[in-house]
Protein backbone atom coordinates (compact mmCIF):
# COMPACT_ATOMS: atom_id res chain seq x y z
CA UNK A 1 0.00 0.00 0.00
CA UNK A 2 1.74 3.19 -0.93
CA UNK A 3 0.57 5.20 1.81
CA UNK A 4 2.17 2.34 4.05
CA UNK A 5 5.53 3.32 1.89
CA UNK A 6 4.84 7.05 1.93
CA UNK A 7 5.16 6.77 6.50
CA UNK A 8 8.24 5.15 5.81
CA UNK A 9 9.71 7.43 3.71
CA UNK A 10 9.01 10.42 5.21
CA UNK A 11 10.03 9.04 9.03
CA UNK A 12 13.38 7.09 7.09
CA UNK A 13 14.19 10.89 6.18
CA UNK A 14 13.18 12.63 9.88
CA UNK A 15 15.52 10.16 10.92
CA UNK A 16 18.50 10.65 8.22
CA UNK A 17 18.32 14.14 9.01
CA UNK A 18 19.27 13.18 12.62
CA UNK A 19 22.46 11.01 11.51
CA UNK A 20 20.22 7.98 12.05
CA UNK A 21 20.92 4.91 9.84
CA UNK A 22 17.48 3.15 8.24
CA UNK A 23 17.24 0.06 7.09
CA UNK A 24 13.95 -1.14 5.30
CA UNK A 25 12.51 -4.34 5.83
CA UNK A 26 10.43 -6.11 3.15
CA UNK A 27 8.28 -9.25 2.73
CA UNK A 28 9.09 -10.90 -0.49
CA UNK A 29 8.15 -14.14 -0.60
CA UNK A 30 6.07 -16.63 0.82
CA UNK A 31 5.70 -19.99 1.28
CA UNK A 32 2.24 -21.25 2.82
CA UNK A 33 -0.25 -18.80 4.56
CA UNK A 34 0.36 -16.04 6.79
CA UNK A 35 -1.16 -13.13 8.60
CA UNK A 36 0.18 -10.59 5.97
CA UNK A 37 1.23 -11.14 2.39
CA UNK A 38 4.57 -10.22 0.13
CA UNK A 39 4.95 -6.82 -0.79
CA UNK A 40 4.45 -5.42 3.52
CA UNK A 41 7.02 -2.95 4.73
CA UNK A 42 8.38 -1.57 7.76
CA UNK A 43 11.37 0.73 8.90
CA UNK A 44 13.88 -0.15 11.39
CA UNK A 45 16.19 3.05 12.68
CA UNK A 46 19.57 2.67 14.32
CA UNK A 47 17.96 3.54 17.65
CA UNK A 48 15.51 0.14 17.21
CA UNK A 49 11.98 2.39 16.76
CA UNK A 50 10.25 0.75 14.28
CA UNK A 51 7.63 2.26 12.21
CA UNK A 52 4.50 -0.11 10.51
CA UNK A 53 4.60 -3.62 10.72
CA UNK A 54 4.55 -6.88 8.57
CA UNK A 55 2.90 -9.03 10.77
CA UNK A 56 0.51 -8.99 13.72
CA UNK A 57 3.25 -8.39 16.14
CA UNK A 58 5.12 -11.22 16.17
CA UNK A 59 7.72 -11.55 14.06
CA UNK A 60 8.94 -7.99 14.42
CA UNK A 61 11.43 -8.67 17.58
CA UNK A 62 13.22 -11.28 16.08
CA UNK A 63 13.76 -9.16 12.80
CA UNK A 64 15.25 -6.07 14.98
CA UNK A 65 17.55 -8.32 16.63
CA UNK A 66 18.56 -9.47 13.27
CA UNK A 67 18.91 -6.25 11.43
CA UNK A 68 21.82 -5.37 14.13
CA UNK A 69 24.01 -6.93 11.04
CA UNK A 70 22.65 -4.36 8.51
CA UNK A 71 23.30 -1.61 10.21
CA UNK A 72 26.55 -2.58 11.81
CA UNK A 73 28.30 -4.04 7.95
CA UNK A 74 26.11 -1.69 5.86
CA UNK A 75 24.99 -5.10 4.27
CA UNK A 76 21.49 -6.13 3.01
CA UNK A 77 20.81 -9.67 4.36
CA UNK A 78 17.58 -11.95 3.90
CA UNK A 79 16.11 -13.87 6.65
CA UNK A 80 13.14 -16.68 6.88
CA UNK A 81 10.90 -17.09 9.60
CA UNK A 82 9.00 -20.21 9.57
CA UNK A 83 5.74 -19.10 11.37
CA UNK A 84 4.54 -23.37 11.54
CA UNK A 85 6.64 -24.03 14.28
CA UNK A 86 6.19 -20.54 16.41
CA UNK A 87 3.09 -19.27 15.61
CA UNK A 88 0.80 -21.83 14.68
CA UNK A 89 0.47 -20.17 11.25
CA UNK A 90 1.49 -22.64 7.93
CA UNK A 91 3.59 -20.24 6.22
CA UNK A 92 7.36 -19.32 5.97
CA UNK A 93 8.15 -15.98 5.73
CA UNK A 94 11.03 -14.68 3.22
CA UNK A 95 12.47 -11.32 4.81
CA UNK A 96 14.47 -8.76 2.90
CA UNK A 97 16.37 -6.30 5.21
CA UNK A 98 18.89 -3.53 3.43
CA UNK A 99 20.10 -0.23 4.33
CA UNK A 100 17.99 2.31 3.10
CA UNK A 101 19.86 6.12 2.31
CA UNK A 102 17.40 7.89 0.98
CA UNK A 103 19.16 10.90 -1.50
CA UNK A 104 16.99 14.48 -2.06
CA UNK A 105 16.56 13.47 -5.30
CA UNK A 106 14.74 10.52 -4.82
CA UNK A 107 12.95 12.10 -2.32
CA UNK A 108 11.92 15.18 -4.26
CA UNK A 109 10.76 12.41 -6.82
CA UNK A 110 8.80 10.77 -4.65
CA UNK A 111 7.08 13.57 -2.80
CA UNK A 112 5.75 14.70 -6.65
CA UNK A 113 4.64 11.70 -7.36
CA UNK A 114 2.26 11.36 -4.65
CA UNK A 115 1.52 14.49 -5.07
CA UNK A 116 0.79 14.15 -9.08
CA UNK A 117 -1.13 10.78 -8.07
CA UNK A 118 1.25 8.94 -9.92
CA UNK A 119 1.78 5.13 -9.74
CA UNK A 120 5.11 3.58 -9.41
CA UNK A 121 6.95 0.36 -9.82
CA UNK A 122 8.86 -1.42 -7.09
CA UNK A 123 11.10 -4.68 -8.09
CA UNK A 124 13.50 -6.40 -5.29
CA UNK A 125 16.18 -8.82 -5.93
CA UNK A 126 16.52 -12.11 -3.29
CA UNK A 127 17.34 -15.15 -2.51
CA UNK A 128 15.27 -18.03 -0.64
CA UNK A 129 17.76 -18.82 1.93
CA UNK A 130 17.96 -17.66 5.74
CA UNK A 131 20.15 -15.52 6.83
CA UNK A 132 21.90 -15.12 3.24
CA UNK A 133 24.07 -11.81 2.22
CA UNK A 134 24.42 -11.02 -1.07
CA UNK A 135 23.66 -8.86 -4.17
CA UNK A 136 19.63 -8.16 -2.88
CA UNK A 137 17.82 -4.79 -2.90
CA UNK A 138 14.75 -2.68 -3.84
CA UNK A 139 14.52 -0.27 -7.00
CA UNK A 140 11.82 2.08 -7.65
CA UNK A 141 11.10 3.28 -10.92
CA UNK A 142 8.59 6.75 -10.97
CA UNK A 143 6.27 7.45 -14.22
CA UNK A 144 8.89 9.86 -15.46
CA UNK A 145 11.55 6.44 -15.84
CA UNK A 146 13.73 7.66 -13.35
CA UNK A 147 15.28 4.73 -11.46
CA UNK A 148 16.29 4.41 -8.01
CA UNK A 149 17.79 1.96 -5.25
CA UNK A 150 18.62 2.57 -1.57
CA UNK A 151 22.07 1.10 -0.95
CA UNK A 152 25.25 2.40 -3.10
CA UNK A 153 26.60 -1.55 -3.11
CA UNK A 154 23.20 -3.12 -4.95
CA UNK A 155 22.98 -3.79 -8.85
CA UNK A 156 19.82 -3.90 -10.22
CA UNK A 157 21.33 -5.18 -13.29
CA UNK A 158 23.47 -8.38 -12.00
CA UNK A 159 19.95 -10.65 -11.50
CA UNK A 160 22.17 -14.18 -11.32
CA UNK A 161 20.52 -16.83 -9.93
CA UNK A 162 18.03 -14.26 -7.93
CA UNK A 163 14.31 -14.38 -7.18
CA UNK A 164 12.73 -10.82 -8.22
CA UNK A 165 9.67 -9.62 -6.43
CA UNK A 166 7.75 -7.04 -8.41
CA UNK A 167 4.75 -4.46 -7.19
CA UNK A 168 3.02 -1.92 -9.14
CA UNK A 169 1.61 0.72 -6.24
CA UNK A 170 -1.12 2.86 -7.56
CA UNK A 171 -1.80 6.58 -6.13
CA UNK A 172 -3.50 6.68 -2.50
CA UNK A 173 -7.28 6.03 -2.97
CA UNK A 174 -8.92 9.51 -3.27
CA UNK A 175 -12.20 9.85 -1.10
CA UNK A 176 -14.32 12.95 -1.81
CA UNK A 177 -16.97 14.02 0.49
CA UNK A 178 -19.40 16.65 -0.46
CA UNK A 179 -21.20 18.06 2.74
CA UNK A 180 -19.28 19.58 5.88
CA UNK A 181 -21.76 18.89 8.82
CA UNK A 182 -20.79 16.38 11.74
CA UNK A 183 -21.31 13.40 10.35
CA UNK A 184 -18.63 14.57 7.57
CA UNK A 185 -16.26 15.18 10.02
CA UNK A 186 -16.34 11.71 11.26
CA UNK A 187 -16.48 10.14 7.88
CA UNK A 188 -13.46 12.31 7.26
CA UNK A 189 -11.35 11.07 10.16
CA UNK A 190 -12.20 7.29 10.10
CA UNK A 191 -11.20 7.51 6.05
CA UNK A 192 -7.57 9.14 7.04
CA UNK A 193 -7.17 6.06 9.63
CA UNK A 194 -7.51 3.92 6.46
CA UNK A 195 -4.99 6.02 5.00
CA UNK A 196 -6.95 7.42 2.10
CA UNK A 197 -6.46 11.32 0.50
CA UNK A 198 -9.67 12.98 1.91
CA UNK A 199 -10.82 16.23 0.18
CA UNK A 200 -14.05 18.05 1.49
CA UNK A 201 -16.58 20.78 -0.18
CA UNK A 202 -18.27 22.93 2.02
CA UNK A 203 -20.93 25.18 1.00
CA UNK A 204 -19.32 28.47 -0.63
CA UNK A 205 -22.09 29.91 2.03
CA UNK A 206 -20.51 28.34 4.53
CA UNK A 207 -16.83 27.62 4.03
CA UNK A 208 -14.61 25.61 7.07
CA UNK A 209 -11.11 24.88 6.75
CA UNK A 210 -8.63 21.88 7.77
CA UNK A 211 -9.05 22.58 11.34
CA UNK A 212 -12.48 21.30 11.07
CA UNK A 213 -11.21 18.21 9.18
CA UNK A 214 -8.88 16.46 11.09
CA UNK A 215 -7.13 14.06 8.02
CA UNK A 216 -8.24 15.89 5.31
CA UNK A 217 -5.76 16.72 2.25
CA UNK A 218 -7.79 19.78 1.33
CA UNK A 219 -11.34 21.82 2.23
CA UNK A 220 -12.50 23.98 -0.18
CA UNK A 221 -15.92 25.95 -0.17
CA UNK A 222 -17.78 25.63 -3.45
CA UNK A 223 -21.26 24.60 -4.72
CA UNK A 224 -22.35 22.36 -7.83
CA UNK A 225 -22.01 25.09 -10.40
CA UNK A 226 -18.34 25.72 -9.60
CA UNK A 227 -17.15 22.33 -8.98
CA UNK A 228 -14.60 20.58 -11.33
CA UNK A 229 -14.93 16.71 -11.49
CA UNK A 230 -12.34 16.53 -14.07
CA UNK A 231 -9.93 14.66 -11.72
CA UNK A 232 -12.49 12.51 -11.13
CA UNK A 233 -11.22 8.81 -12.15
CA UNK A 234 -11.40 5.19 -11.00
CA UNK A 235 -9.19 5.07 -8.14
CA UNK A 236 -12.12 8.40 -6.13
CA UNK A 237 -14.75 7.48 -4.51
CA UNK A 238 -17.49 10.44 -3.55
CA UNK A 239 -20.35 10.27 -0.62
CA UNK A 240 -22.44 13.02 -1.26
CA UNK A 241 -24.13 13.89 2.37
CA UNK A 242 -25.04 17.94 1.69
CA UNK A 243 -28.75 17.15 4.46
CA UNK A 244 -29.96 19.05 1.30
CA UNK A 245 -31.95 17.44 -0.88
CA UNK A 246 -31.32 20.38 -3.40
CA UNK A 247 -27.57 20.02 -3.43
CA UNK A 248 -27.90 16.68 -3.70
CA UNK A 249 -29.56 16.74 -6.74
CA UNK A 250 -27.28 19.45 -8.56
CA UNK A 251 -24.36 17.54 -7.73
CA UNK A 252 -25.60 13.99 -8.71
CA UNK A 253 -26.70 15.90 -12.26
CA UNK A 254 -23.00 17.38 -12.41
CA UNK A 255 -21.78 13.76 -12.12
CA UNK A 256 -23.61 12.02 -14.66
CA UNK A 257 -20.82 11.39 -16.89
CA UNK A 258 -18.49 10.56 -14.53
CA UNK A 259 -17.15 7.36 -13.53
CA UNK A 260 -15.92 7.30 -9.50
CA UNK A 261 -15.42 3.72 -8.35
CA UNK A 262 -17.81 4.77 -5.74
CA UNK A 263 -20.70 7.06 -5.92
CA UNK A 264 -23.06 7.40 -2.44
CA UNK A 265 -25.64 9.40 -0.90
CA UNK A 266 -26.46 9.90 2.36
CA UNK A 267 -30.68 9.53 2.84
CA UNK A 268 -33.91 7.41 3.25
CA UNK A 269 -35.15 4.63 0.78
CA UNK A 270 -37.83 7.49 0.18
CA UNK A 271 -35.57 10.06 -0.32
CA UNK A 272 -33.94 8.16 -3.02
CA UNK A 273 -37.05 6.99 -5.08
CA UNK A 274 -38.18 10.77 -5.21
CA UNK A 275 -34.48 11.87 -6.15
CA UNK A 276 -34.16 9.04 -9.03
CA UNK A 277 -37.27 10.85 -10.37
CA UNK A 278 -36.40 14.32 -10.29
CA UNK A 279 -32.92 13.23 -11.89
CA UNK A 280 -34.80 12.06 -15.35
CA UNK A 281 -37.47 15.15 -14.80
CA UNK A 282 -33.71 17.65 -15.07
CA UNK A 283 -31.83 14.83 -17.32
CA UNK A 284 -34.46 12.50 -19.68
CA UNK A 285 -31.22 10.97 -21.19
CA UNK A 286 -29.63 10.17 -17.77
CA UNK A 287 -29.01 6.22 -18.38
CA UNK A 288 -30.28 3.58 -15.61
CA UNK A 289 -26.36 2.57 -15.96
CA UNK A 290 -26.33 5.76 -14.08
CA UNK A 291 -28.53 5.39 -11.74
CA UNK A 292 -27.67 1.82 -10.60
CA UNK A 293 -24.24 3.05 -10.05
CA UNK A 294 -25.43 5.26 -6.81
CA UNK A 295 -25.42 3.59 -3.72
CA UNK A 296 -28.44 5.23 -1.68
CA UNK A 297 -28.90 5.44 1.22
CA UNK A 298 -24.89 4.71 1.27
CA UNK A 299 -23.55 2.44 3.26
CA UNK A 300 -24.07 -1.28 4.30
CA UNK A 301 -27.32 -1.99 6.33
CA UNK A 302 -25.81 -2.68 10.13
CA UNK A 303 -28.21 -0.75 11.80
CA UNK A 304 -25.91 2.15 11.84
CA UNK A 305 -27.22 5.42 14.48
CA UNK A 306 -24.74 7.25 15.40
CA UNK A 307 -22.08 9.59 12.93
CA UNK A 308 -19.45 7.29 13.76
CA UNK A 309 -21.50 3.90 13.00
CA UNK A 310 -22.69 5.35 9.77
CA UNK A 311 -19.05 5.97 8.71
CA UNK A 312 -18.28 2.74 9.00
CA UNK A 313 -20.72 1.34 7.25
CA UNK A 314 -20.13 4.19 4.57
CA UNK A 315 -16.33 2.71 4.65
CA UNK A 316 -17.16 -1.13 4.54
CA UNK A 317 -19.40 -0.47 1.63
CA UNK A 318 -16.63 1.18 -0.11
CA UNK A 319 -14.19 -1.11 0.56
CA UNK A 320 -16.42 -4.00 -0.72
CA UNK A 321 -17.13 -2.15 -3.85
CA UNK A 322 -13.07 -1.24 -4.78
CA UNK A 323 -11.69 -4.68 -3.32
CA UNK A 324 -14.26 -6.52 -5.54
CA UNK A 325 -13.00 -4.72 -8.63
CA UNK A 326 -9.69 -5.30 -8.22
CA UNK A 327 -10.29 -9.11 -7.87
Amino acid sequence: MIHELKKIILQAKVNQDKGLKNALVTVVDLDGSSYRKPGVRMLISEDSKMIGAISGGCVEKEILVRSKSVFDKNEPKIISYDGRYRLGCEGILYILIEPFFISSEFYENFLDSISNRESLKIATLFTKEDDAIGNFGTQIVFQNLKQFSFSKTFDYDSKNKLYSFKQNLNPTFNLLIIGAEHDSVKLCEMAALLGWQVDIITSVKDPKDKSTFPGANSVIGSNAEMIDFSNVDSNTGIVIMNHSYVQDLKYLLKLVDEKPSYLGVLGSVKRRDRMFNDLFEYNSKISEVFLESIFTPAGLNIGAETPEEISISILSEILSIIKIKKL
